[in-house]
């Protein structure tokens, strides 16, 4: 069993936070895969950021807000 730190990417409304779980390598089929407890962080970021709970979310992640780009 191989684990490799990983960022991935939450989006909900104006914000998007970055959140390092690892990944988990096998050698069985439904390699790679999250603990419970990083699926588990993901969907707390997911809704902290839907609730727009900024201090929740940045706790455990890196927060940042969409602005769009005027072209």
């Amino acid at each position: 069993m191989m684990k490799k730190l990983v960022s991935k990417l939450v989006h909900e409304g104006d914000y998007a936070a970055e959140v390092d779980v690892e990944l988990i390598y096998t050698d069985d089929e439904w390699s790679p895969y999250l603990s419970l407890s990083d699926a588990e962080k993901l969907d707390s970021v997911r809704l902290a950021l839907r609730e727009g709970n900024l201090k929740t979310a940045s706790s455990l992640a890196r927060v940042f807000e969409l602005v769009p780009v005027a072209a």
